[in-house]
């Protein structure tokens, strides 16, 4: 089995556009409106931008938390700072000997999105 989709609640599919385009660095790979739905391509797997969806938190994989936040400022809030969540002694939950940073934003459409970085310790 293998995660397909995920969808996020956006009311202006421009700003959601813009929004996104900046933080994945790649712009969407369909648009359909009516009736008002946007996606993007995460490693194969659909990220739908659409207003009928509920609030969802959606964790993203990026290179670095604090490079990422600088790409963003000004069009996200941070509603946490990067900071590491924890050490993998193994690789059960992410790549052994590394820290697991995290920090979370809202979007420009009220979603928050936790971002997570794996660095050497």
């Amino acid at each position: 089995m293998r995660l397909e989709q995920v969808a996020l609640h956006a009311d202006d599919l421009d700003r959601a556009s813009d929004f996104y385009t900046t933080l994945l660095e790649c712009d969407p790979v369909a648009r359909f409106d009516p009736p008002g739905l946007l996606f993007f391509d995460l490693d194969g797997v659909r990220l739908l931008l659409d207003a009928n969806a509920p609030a969802s938190l959606l964790y993203l994989g990026v290179h670095n938390v604090h490079e990422t936040l600088e790409r963003l400022d000004g069009i996200a809030d941070v509603v946490a700072r990067p900071h590491v969540i924890f050490t993998h002694a193994d690789d059960t939950l992410g790549p052994a000997g590394h820290e697991e940073w995290q920090a979370f934003i809202r979007d420009t459409e009220g979603n928050t999105v936790g971002l997570i970085a794996f660095q050497p310790v």
